[in-house]
């Protein structure tokens, strides 16, 4: 199995599972983590998380917050790379009804996550807004 099948596996695998421990080690040890969740959950003016120190107590805060049942896990099964970026979608709609819809963007670097961009869509967004409007 080559890197961006196997991190699109495993990443959602532990991520589902709220498997800390195995998900930080997907990433190398500088490794960059974006997403409007951080501010939403953590203490931070920014999205911006560096290096496995920083990822990790996000992860671990982030699987203890988990938002609600709009967090359904459901892919398409269906991913897009060029052997070292990997995206791919969790849509809105799922076939059990809506879901969170964000978009998972990684640079795979050595076969671990160097970069790791979360893109929300508009049910996300409504989400997490109001914690997102404080920073304003």
């Amino acid at each position: 199995m080559n890197d961006t099948k196997r991190i699109y596996e495993l990443w959602h695998q532990y991520a589902k599972q709220r498997d800390v421990r195995n998900l930080i080690d997907l990433y190398t040890d500088n490794a960059v983590f974006e997403s409007p969740l951080v501010p939403a959950v953590l203490d931070r003016t920014n999205g911006i998380l560096k290096g496995k120190k920083e990822i990790e107590f996000f992860l671990q805060e982030g699987t203890k917050r988990r938002p609600n049942d709009l967090v359904k896990w459901f892919r398409t099964g269906e991913y897009l790379t060029n052997g070292s970026l990997l995206v791919w979608e969790y849509p809105r709609e799922t076939d059990d009804g809506e879901q969170i819809d964000i978009l998972e963007l990684m640079r795979i670097e050595n076969g671990l996550i160097s970069q790791h961009r979360i893109y929300w869509g508009w049910k996300g967004c409504l989400q997490i807004s109001k914690s997102l409007s404080k920073l304003i």
